[in-house]
C-alpha cells in the first residue's frame, strides 16, 4: 500500500469517500456522527493544503483517506473518566475512511501515524463500534472521553509503541 499526501484536485473524491463512509456510519447504527455536510469542502481543501490529508492507495486505487497532525490536539488536553497514557509528544489522526473494508487501510494508516514518534491518538463516536473495533484489534487502548469544541463526547484511544 502506497500512502501519499493528497492532492488539490483530489478534494472532491475524497468528499465522496467521505460521504460513502456516512452511509457506512449510518448502516452500522451511527446516527450522529459526521452530520450535515461535514467534513465539508473547505475543511477537506483546507486540510490538503496544510499537508495534513493522506491517500491510500492499493494498485492505483484511492483505498482509503485520513487526516494526520502533530500534536497538541486542544480536544485532547482534557480527558474525563480516564487519562492519557502518555503526557509527551503526539500525532492524531481524525477523520479517516475507507473505501473498502477489511483490505488493511485503517492497519496501514495507524501505522503510518505511529511512525512519526511512537505515539497516536484518536477518538470516536460511542456509537461507531466498527472504529472501536478497530481500534482495539490494533493495539489501541481506550483513554476515557473527550468533548469536541461543539460540546460532543468522543470515546479517546492511544497507542503508544
Amino acid at each position: 500500500m502506497n500512502i501519499r499526501n493528497a492532492l488539490p484536485e483530489e478534494a472532491q473524491t475524497i468528499k465522496e469517500i467521505y460521504e460513502n463512509a456516512k452511509l457506512f456510519m449510518r448502516a452500522s447504527g451511527n446516527m450522529h456522527q459526521w452530520g450535515g455536510d461535514y467534513p465539508e469542502l473547505s475543511l477537506i481543501s483546507r486540510d490538503i493544503a496544510d499537508k495534513n490529508c493522506y491517500i491510500c492507495e492499493q494498485e492505483g486505487e484511492i483505498s482509503g483517506v485520513f487526516c494526520l497532525f502533530k500534536g497538541p490536539d486542544k480536544t485532547y488536553n482534557e480527558i474525563f473518566e480516564g487519562s492519557w497514557k502518555t503526557d509527551g509528544d503526539y500525532y492524531v489522526i481524525h477523520r479517516i475512511a475507507v473505501t473498502k473494508h477489511r483490505l488493511g487501510v485503517a492497519d496501514a494508516c495507524y501505522s503510518f501515524g505511529l511512525s512519526k514518534n511512537g505515539v497516536l491518538r484518536i477518538d470516536t463516536h460511542r456509537d461507531n463500534i466498527p472504529m472501536q473495533r478497530s481500534l482495539i484489534k490494533n493495539g489501541f487502548e481506550y483513554c476515557g472521553i473527550i468533548y469536541l469544541e461543539s460540546g460532543d463526547e468522543r470515546l479517546a484511544f492511544e497507542k503508544i509503541v
